[in-house]
């Protein structure tokens, strides 16, 4: 009986490591296929700006668009699309001590209004910001036009 058990067991283990694999496996195609395209960054997000908890993430520059996408999702579309022409940088500061613990070391936090009036809050290296800082400077002249009454 316990020689049943043990194989069991044994058994039991190499399920769980053989799902446990395939679960790295997948988040590190899905990493894969969301970077091949260029323009990623890691980036964290607080979707209400001071407010809850930072999610981890990769922000890709598509056209005229952020795109989020969660780090540990599946599906390879972004949780949250940011437009170029509705991005605005509120402020800048760098990660307190407890937000350091869950984002990295030497990042940094901006505060960002989105058209609407909300505000997110974005987290991400020095390298990443100024690349972030230049994508937001580079649109193609005229296309505020519209915004322009």
């Amino acid at each position: 009986m316990g020689g049943a058990l043990a194989l069991d067991a044994a058994w039991l283990f190499a399920a769980f490591l053989l799902i446990l694999v395939l679960i790295a496996s997948g988040i590190a195609a899905r990493r894969f296929l969301l970077e091949r395209g260029g323009g990623t960054v890691d980036c964290g997000l607080r979707p209400t700006a001071g407010h809850g908890a930072w999610r981890l993430g990769v922000a890709s520059y598509q056209g005229d668009q952020l795109c989020w996408y969660h780090l540990f999702g599946f599906l390879l579309r972004p949780r949250l699309e940011l437009e170029r022409r509705t991005l605005t940088v509120t402020s800048r500061r760098e990660a307190t001590g407890t937000e350091s613990a869950s984002l990295g070391p030497g990042m940094v936090v901006v505060e960002c209004e989105v058209g609407d009036g909300h505000r997110v809050e974005l987290a991400m290296s020095d390298a990443a910001l100024t690349g972030f800082l230049s994508w937001l400077e580079a649109a193609p002249p005229g296309s505020y036009m519209d915004q322009i009454a």
